[in-house]
């Protein structure tokens, strides 16, 4: 098994029988060029890394587009998804989120549908301008045409508040984005026609906040293991996002919707 700086089993061809699903990420959105070392290389930046696993097809090799990564402790997977959800690896924003969520949590969400789109209108387009109201902490999807890849005309927003969704809907509902005059109203949860944004819905939207801010209050495993140990990498770059000299723990997120394309020197 491969070692990398004392730290043994840090990425492998295959998942670990057992794997600490609390502690582990779900990371969607991979470019095709992204390897186990490179995902792990960026994970290590905010947290002590136990696996790094991306599943590829077995006749052709290729990665299938997300992995999985196993932190220390919960704390340590909560952190990183706090600091690197939506950073950008080769200009393509990743998608955090844990492992262990299950389907009725992830379905609790301040999500939009937005309908009407015209055939202009990409999934940039619709972050540059929702991200307006407030964070967005999954790329917008827009619905397409699995074999022309055109528009089916709407698309789906998330935002981490129903404040920030709110706001969308009273300033976008019925303006111009394109050519068209939109339609932005909280989407329908899957298999059900109750729609996104009700008063339970909130209050268990809030209570999952409070719990997430209470774990981030504990101490951070990270820095328990001394300076040295937080900075494993203080020059190293990725591509399509700030160098790491701006690390440990915090990147430029105000540069999130764009891609930073650092050249490794």
């Amino acid at each position: 098994m491969a070692s990398y700086f004392g730290t043994t089993n840090f990425y492998q061809a295959s998942q670990p029988a057992e794997r600490n699903q609390e502690a582990t990420l779900y990371v969607g959105n991979l470019d095709e060029r992204v390897s186990e070392e490179l995902l792990w290389e960026l994970m290590v930046q905010v947290g002590p890394v136990k696996h790094v696993y991306i599943p590829r097809d077995r006749i052709t090799g290729q990665t299938q587009g997300y992995g999985f990564v196993e932190f220390k402790n919960e704390m340590d997977a909560i952190y990183a998804t706090k600091v690197l959800n939506m950073v950008r690896l080769y200009a393509k924003p990743l998608r955090l989120q844990q492992a262990s969520t299950d389907k009725r949590s992830m379905d609790i969400g301040a999500n939009l549908f937005v309908g009407n789109l015209s055939q202009e209108v990409d999934e940039k387009l619709l972050y540059d301008t929702f991200s307006a109201f407030g964070a967005i902490i999954e790329t917008p999807h827009i619905m397409r045409d699995p074999e022309t890849g055109e528009s089916k005309g709407y698309g789906f927003v998330k935002f981490d508040s129903f404040e920030a969704s709110d706001a969308a809907i009273e300033t976008m509902n019925g303006q111009f984005l394109g050519n068209n005059q939109v339609t932005v109203q909280y989407a329908f949860k899957k298999d059900t026609k109750e729609r996104h944004g009700s008063q339970a819905e909130r209050i268990l939207a809030a209570r999952a906040r409070a719990v997430s801010a209470n774990a981030l209050l504990r101490p951070h495993s990270m820095f328990s293991l001394g300076p040295q140990a937080a900075l494993a990498y203080p020059g190293l770059s990725f591509p399509g996002m700030m160098p790491t000299a701006y690390l440990p723990g915090m990147y430029n997120y105000g540069d999130k919707d764009q891609s930073v394309q650092q050249q490794q020197s």
